[in-house]
């Protein structure tokens, strides 16, 4: 009885293979488990209690969340065999960009170049304290080595004290390199330094200056993303601007808390972690 079953089952998975399958459509078939959802759970609810897969096939990726994430590496001691594997993993599991030091553009830019993983890196990282010329410097310094994305970090001392004409036009300089080669800006607040108040200035200036986004943290201060930070400040520059968290966040939950909250990207090392699904096993 056993056998006889198996063997309409057979049928059963290949008839319906061959009632979907028009000419080139199923052509490499054995990997439609992740890439054609759609007739998969249309086979599976005609009757298929099975579904052939080849060989490694069985990560589900959410796409859609995957275009969410900086996959970064941003740690000093970084190696350029951590950052090949960084960008390996970028396209394996088509990721907004990869985020790194100014150092390892090139080799990303050269590594990518052809699909559709952008190349980020930061500026005045991770105090923001370097002058203004500086970080003009070198976010065209990155651009012209392949970056796409900048984030620049705010000047953190000087809107503590209230020199908001500075802050602007630090922002603004990064800003205009960025938009003169196509590329997007975005703003580090460090906003575990920063009160609610600073916050809302921080956001309102870098709206002002023509930042792309607003990002939360460095992810090398005493804190990191916040839920009630992102929606603040999702809430002062609207839909006009970005928001990017990024900072402790290790797990899907994380992930999916930032974005519910109004994250437009985030940024994570444990990319690949949390598309996966994996649990945070420490916060900041």
């Amino acid at each position: 009885m056993e056998t006889k079953n198996k063997i309409s089952q057979e049928f059963l998975e290949k008839t319906l293979h061959d009632f979907y399958c028009k000419d080139e459509s199923c052509k490499g078939w054995e990997t439609n488990v992740v890439t054609q959802p759609k007739a998969v759970n249309n086979i599976v609810g005609i009757g298929a209690s099975r579904i052939a897969a080849g060989p490694g096939i069985g990560e589900v990726i959410d796409k859609s969340l995957a275009r969410k994430i900086d996959h970064t590496i941003l740690k000093p001691e970084a190696t350029p065999k951590e950052v090949v594997d960084l960008c390996e993993e970028a396209k394996k599991y088509d990721f907004a960009s990869v985020c790194v030091n100014p150092c390892h553009v090139s080799l990303c830019s050269e590594l990518l170049q052809g699909t559709d993983v952008k190349v980020c890196t930061v500026i005045g990282f991770p105090l923001g304290a370097t002058t203004t010329e500086t970080k003009r410097f070198e976010a065209e310094q990155a651009i012209k080595n392949g970056a796409q994305e900048i984030d620049m970090v705010i000047n953190i001392g000087l809107l503590k004290s209230g020199n908001y004409d500075y802050v602007f036009n630090d922002v603004n300089q990064v800003v205009l390199a960025a938009k003169r080669n196509g590329a997007v800006c975005k703003v580090i607040l460090e906003t575990a330094l920063l009160s609610d108040e600073e916050k809302v200035k921080a956001c309102i200036i870098c709206k002002n200056a023509g930042a792309d986004f607003v990002k939360t943290s460095t992810g090398f201060s005493k804190g990191g993303a916040t839920a009630g930070d992102v929606a603040l400040m999702k809430y002062v520059v609207g839909s006009s601007v970005g928001v990017k968290a990024s900072g402790g966040i290790r797990s899907r939950e994380d992930a999916d808390a930032m974005i519910a909250s109004g994250a437009d990207r985030i940024g994570a090392s444990a990319s690949v972690k949390i598309l996966l699904g994996g649990k945070s096993e420490s916060k900041y």
